[in-house]
């Protein structure tokens, strides 16, 4: 299963893709889009243009976003959630599931601590994915949220496969 992470924001939105065999799980590519142009809605369009030449360069199975948390800038939030539109469209369009995950639990899936800082994130990301070279803070999240994503695909397949031996 080919899994796609997106970290969605406004001037930086980071992704990665691994790989999910089983147990492991590989890296494949990480990187950042950043918007481009000055009105908001060339920069929206900016941001959709490179995701969907990542879905179409890398092809996942499926993907995830970080759900947005709101501040005390209410513009900002606001500007964030489009931003996050455009995270959760493009695998839409392509016909993907996509999940959801809150900061928290990304960060507590793959450090074990929910409120673990941006640095942690990084380096368990590298422990779990050996010899990765990281486009960035934006794009070690995105494979923070892959990982996360990978991690709860798995148990709910084996959920599923529990519950389906049980009722034959």
């Amino acid at each position: 299963m080919r899994v796609l992470g997106i970290d969605p924001g406004l001037r930086n939105m980071g992704w990665g893709v691994i790989e999910v065999a089983g147990s492991r799980i590989s890296h494949v590519a990480n990187g950042v889009c950043r918007s481009e142009g000055e009105e908001l809605a060339t920069r929206l369009l900016s941001l959709h243009r490179q995701l969907t030449a990542v879905f179409e360069t890398y092809r996942p199975d499926t993907a995830a976003v970080e759900q947005t948390f709101v501040n005390k800038d209410g513009a900002g939030t606001l500007k964030l959630g489009q931003a996050r539109g455009i995270a959760m469209l493009v695998p839409a369009q392509a016909g993907l599931p996509v999940g959801e995950y809150a900061p928290n639990a990304v960060k507590k899936a793959v450090v074990g601590v929910g409120h673990a800082d941006k640095n942690q994130v990084a380096h368990m990301v590298k422990v779990q994915l050996p010899g990765v070279q990281l486009a960035g803070p934006d794009a070690a999240d995105a494979l923070a949220i892959a990982i996360c994503h990978s991690f709860h695909a798995q148990s709910a397949g084996s959920l599923a496969k529990a519950l389906a031996k049980a009722t034959a």
